[in-house]
């Protein structure tokens, strides 16, 4: 291991013996604050001993993730930074997830409660969004803000599904590989309303072997789960609701066009 390699192990560590010292801490206090944690939680996994703790500052050990979690207690930090110091950035981890792909429909957990993003942050004034344009010649300067900012769409009050890459059932109003967001205070099943395929309320829903999107219409104690009429797929039939759960409601979709063009659905 060289010197450079060493010091980017013990810098987290010694930024925690600096946070420590400004306290005023010594190492029997926070092995004595661990052990209160430690004996609260009933798991002997968050107590930090003396020794570890040396061990953390001075010679680049990994804490776990349970002595982590009691030293940022201790000393009052945010374990997100923390982690960060180590390398670990959660606000990348939808971006990791989303370079793996997966056949089969599932629901995606991250929470869009911090992090960053790239967004347009200047368009021409003269741009006008009634008509269809190519956007990206309309964008003047892109920038890097915090999701924070994003706080008034009220992300936090919906949920994200993504469609499998070998999902053709709603194909090509959602292709394979899509993105969508699901609001789940609309979970009852819509009997009519609609004038076309796009107006048609499309559910996300959960099933014994897994997810499903599509269109849905209840009937005699059955809910039939309907595909898109242009895709491959055929209806598929389930008690309801014993065998499946109605989600919530698909209110909008991330896809790409591209990948969705250049694939084809596998024959039966």
């Amino acid at each position: 291991m060289t010197t450079s390699q060493a010091s980017i192990i013990e810098e987290p560590g010694q930024k925690l013996k600096r946070v420590r010292e400004r306290l005023g801490l010594r190492f029997r206090d926070v092995e004595e604050a661990s052990a209160r944690i430690a004996s609260r939680r009933k798991n002997d996994e968050f107590f930090v001993a003396l020794s570890r703790l040396a061990d953390i500052e001075n010679k680049g050990t990994i804490p776990s993730i349970f002595r982590l979690y009691s030293l940022c207690a201790i000393y009052r930090l945010d374990m997100h930074d923390v982690l960060a110091w180590y390398g670990i950035s959660l606000s990348a981890l939808p971006g990791e997830a989303a370079a793996e792909e997966y056949e089969h429909t599932h629901l995606v957990g991250f929470r869009p409660e911090e992090g960053n993003v790239q967004v347009p942050i200047a368009l021409d004034p003269g741009i006008d969004l009634s008509r269809t344009v190519f956007l990206s010649r309309m964008i003047q300067r892109w920038g890097t803000v915090p999701l924070l900012l994003l706080q008034n769409i009220d992300l936090r009050n919906y949920r994200f599904g993504f469609i499998g890459t070998e999902d053709w059932f709603m194909f090509p109003v959602i292709p394979p590989g899509s993105l969508v967001v699901i609001d789940d205070s609309k979970r009852r099943i819509a009997p009519s309303g609609w004038t076309d395929e796009f107006d048609r309320p499309i559910y996300f829903l959960e099933h014994r072997n897994g997810y499903a999107c599509g269109w849905c219409s209840a009937k005699d104690g059955n809910l039939i789960v309907q595909p898109h009429p242009a895709s491959p797929c055929s209806p598929a039939v389930y008690l309801y609701p014993e065998e499946i759960e109605v989600i919530g409601q698909v209110t909008r979709v991330a896809m790409s066009l591209e990948k969705a063009s250049q694939r084809r659905p596998r024959s039966g």
